[in-house]
């Protein structure tokens, strides 16, 4: 039998787990609103079945005045009518950037971006999903 090993990337690589630290932080300074980010992390941590993050933040969403009606209609938010246009939105380009699909046609979903959010708002959402997959997988290795 052997030892499980645990992997720790803020013990064994700190200037990277720190590098990831200071570009979340930057992320969270975008000005993207609580609510939506929230939603999308957590659409994104469903989507790579994370646990640990899944549980934080369902919490964090919660703390910060999200229903349990739409936290627990995340996960079918196509079908719906709890959540904005705005929202959709975001929760596709989620699901779009966590599900690398090679024959995906990723246009129609920028346009819809478009309609609803700012560019800089578009380049702050992807990197908000980027990180989310980033640390999503870092957690799930630890699983």
């Amino acid at each position: 039998m052997t030892a499980h090993t645990e992997i720790r990337a803020d013990r064994d690589l700190p200037d990277v787990f720190n590098a990831f630290i200071a570009a979340q932080t930057a992320i969270l300074e975008t000005g993207l609103e609580p609510a939506l980010r929230h939603l999308v992390v957590l659409r994104a941590s469903q989507i790579n079945g994370c646990a640990f993050c899944v549980k934080m933040h369902t919490r964090e969403a919660r703390e910060d005045g999200e229903t349990n009606e739409r936290l627990d209609r995340l996960v079918a938010w196509r079908h719906m009518s709890d959540f904005t246009a705005r929202e959709k939105a975001a929760f596709a380009w989620t699901e779009a950037l966590t599900i690398i699909d090679p024959a995906a046609e990723l246009e129609p979903l920028r346009a819809g971006l478009a309609r609803h959010f700012e560019a800089r708002e578009i380049a702050a959402l992807t990197a908000l999903i980027a990180m989310i997959n980033l640390w999503n997988r870092m957690q799930v290795a630890r699983h």
